[in-house]
């Protein structure tokens, strides 16, 4: 068994879960999260790049400030991006499928298209029924 956790744009999570279901995979996680990647938070970046340099500056576009930077006194506002991350425990023969069926559903070519990780697992319970493992899963 693995889990896969699947960091992704908030448009993208409509689409991502309906590609899942149609794969018979519906069982996931979902949060919601902020964070950021190399761009440090940066949402001009994410602009396509056919807009020219200037534009970001002509529209003072500014990415969220974290809640933790809202409510507290920092000296430089910690910038984060507002992001979904969905988490999977599957059987190792699904991890494949679903790690590509992310992919295709969710990767623009831009900044911003989010991470994918898969870590094992050692044992999964249902609590209800006390079943174990790949039983537990599906």
């Amino acid at each position: 068994m693995k889990e896969i956790i699947a960091i992704i744009r908030r448009e993208k999570t409509p689409e991502t879960k309906k590609a899942l279901e149609d794969i018979g995979f519906a069982s996931l996680t979902l949060q919601g999260v902020e964070g950021r990647g190399k761009q440090r938070g940066d949402t001009c970046i994410e602009l396509d790049s056919d807009l020219p340099e200037s534009f970001c500056t002509a529209v003072k576009l500014k990415p969220t400030p974290s809640t933790y930077a809202l409510e507290h006194t920092l000296p430089k506002v910690a910038l984060f991006v507002p992001k979904r991350m969905l988490t999977i425990v599957a059987p190792d023969e699904m991890v494949e499928i679903i790690v590509n069926k992310i992919m295709e559903v969710n990767r623009t070519g831009r900044h911003g298209d989010g991470k994918i990780f898969v870590c094992p697992v050692e044992m999964a319970l249902r609590l209800r029924t006390g079943e174990k493992n790949e039983k537990a899963i599906v």
